[in-house]
């Protein structure tokens, strides 16, 4: 008989976000509870934003008779255009939020025509 050994890969969890724009930034917040600033990693690549983010396990032993809460890594990608100036990307994790602000480009942004 052949024997065969499968990795076993954990599913990372795709976080809830929300998307905005005003006044020429987007603002992007990516719901991802139980990671610290330390576990994080953002990383612009070409037209793709793509966040990760780990989080330690929740530290119960023994067999669950529960277990609601999802365990894993979290990631995301996102498709960027090239109006977002990929020097001017800002973020921000506060208790399980992060926060980016994607600053488009100048020459991107709306303005207004004077009318002679």
């Amino acid at each position: 008989m052949d024997s065969q050994v499968k990795a076993i890969e954990r599913k990372a969890i795709i976080p809830a976000c929300s998307i905005s724009e005003d006044s020429g930034i987007v603002t992007v917040k990516v719901e991802m509870p139980g990671v610290e600033k330390e576990g994080l990693e953002v990383r612009v690549e070409g037209n793709s934003l793509t966040l990760e983010g780990k989080r330690a396990e929740d530290g119960l032993q023994g067999n669950y008779l529960t277990r609601e809460r999802r365990l894993g890594d979290y990631r995301k990608s996102f498709t960027i255009d090239e109006t977002i100036d990929r020097d001017r990307i800002e973020a921000q994790l506060v208790d399980g939020l992060l926060t980016m602000k994607l600053h488009m480009k100048e020459a991107a942004k709306p303005r207004r025509i004077a009318i002679a």
